[in-house]
């Protein structure tokens, strides 16, 4: 062997030396699978129990805003006026004392979907139903948070 043929593969084998083989990249790309298959559960619940928190806070926070009004008026609000009269005086009530709760409150709730309203209720016979219908966004399934 020439000088110049030693010199190359002395150098072809530092650089070999120095890169990682495939078994030790898939040896790393298997312990961040596992790692991810651990942790990732772990957070995804935690936002979901986050959310389901959240919307029932909201729901408590509407109920006691609809409570206000139908002290204030009176009555509740009826289904056709829905949550909104929380906010805007519904036509024809002089004792309004409104916005009895922020827009933003009523529109939707953790999963976009928007609050179910209704006076008279069908499952609280006396009063009024008020309903987010859960991560599923179909009324009546069992992931539905109610008051």
């Amino acid at each position: 062997m020439n000088s110049m043929s030693t010199k190359f593969v002395a150098r072809r084998r530092s650089i070999a030396r120095r890169g990682f083989t495939l078994i030790e990249l898939l040896l790393v790309l298997v312990i961040i699978a596992v790692l991810a298959a651990v942790v990732v559960p772990k957070l995804v619940g935690r936002t979901e129990d986050a959310k389901i928190k959240a919307t029932i806070g909201s729901i408590a926070g509407i109920k006691t805003a609809l409570e206000a009004f139908e002290v204030d008026n009176g009555r509740f609000p009826s289904s056709e006026e829905g949550l909104m009269a929380l906010v805007n005086p519904p036509g024809g009530l002089t004792n309004w004392h409104g916005p009895y709760v922020d827009k933003t409150h009523v529109q939707a709730d953790a999963w976009g979907h928007e609050f179910v309203y209704r006076y008279p209720g069908q499952q609280n016979q006396g009063g009024f139903d008020l309903l987010s219908m859960g991560p599923d966004g179909r009324e009546g399934s069992p992931d539905d948070i109610s008051n």
